[in-house]
């Protein structure tokens, strides 16, 4: 392994780790490049420093941990993509601006940066100067990086704010969804089919976590077709 792409590793592990820690898991000290992470008190996996989740099923099953291990991955996914953008994103030149600011997406007068702090990646949308030599309008997310791109998207005009759906509103089509599987008896293969390939897509838009948090006790007892 050479040395640039050794500390990119370490450099990602760290960052992970202090997400992990936000979202209520405990990790270990990074040895051999790996990350191992516990839930309490108990072990659950690792995480190498190419962004895979390493673990034993039989571990997982044993603690009931089958969601948790889920929201692990889906951090150690959104957190590679922003920390292998960091590695080559340019800096953000601007007039008045100090400290270390990299442009991670550029369009329309609009830009989204990313700011290294020893809280983790903090991130911004700006809007430049008529001449481009200044920004200002900032919107600051922090450690949301999700909010982030979605707000660089409609800043920008990539994409009408109407044609998104917050992750709360995906999780309620979601449900509406589950629940007309299961209660519509007039629903034909072909429909049904349909309805199961659009939940498909949003269990890969809202990481499983919140999908399960926003489940109604009533959903939660039944069967899918």
């Amino acid at each position: 392994m050479d040395k640039q792409n050794d500390m990119a590793q370490l450099r990602y592990l760290e960052e992970v780790a202090i997400s992990l820690k936000r979202a209520g898991f405990d990790t270990e000290r990074i040895e051999d490049h790996h990350l191992p992470v516990t839930w309490n008190g108990s072990y659950l996996c690792r995480i190498s420093g190419k962004g895979s989740v390493l673990y034993r099923q039989q571990n997982v099953d044993a603690n009931g941990a089958q969601a948790e291990l889920q929201n692990v991955i889906d951090i150690a996914k959104t957190t590679s993509e922003y920390m292998a953008m960091m590695e080559c994103a340019p800096q953000l030149k601007a007039r008045d601006l100090e400290g270390d600011y990299r442009v991670l997406a550029d369009f329309n007068c609009i830009v989204l940066a990313g700011h290294p702090t020893s809280y983790g990646v903090r991130f911004i949308t700006w809007e430049w100067d008529w001449n481009r030599e200044g920004v200002h309008t900032g919107n600051y997310f922090y450690e949301h990086y999700e909010e982030a791109k979605r707000d660089f998207a409609t800043r920008s005009g990539l994409v009408q704010k109407d044609a998104l759906f917050a992750p709360e509103q995906l999780a309620e089509i979601y449900h509406a969804l589950r629940f007309t599987r299961e209660q519509d008896e007039s629903l034909s293969i072909g429909q049904d089919r349909e309805l199961k390939n659009i939940m498909t897509q949003v269990e890969q838009l809202v990481p499983e976590n919140d999908l399960h948090r926003r489940e109604s006790p009533e959903q939660s007892g039944m069967t899918m077709k």
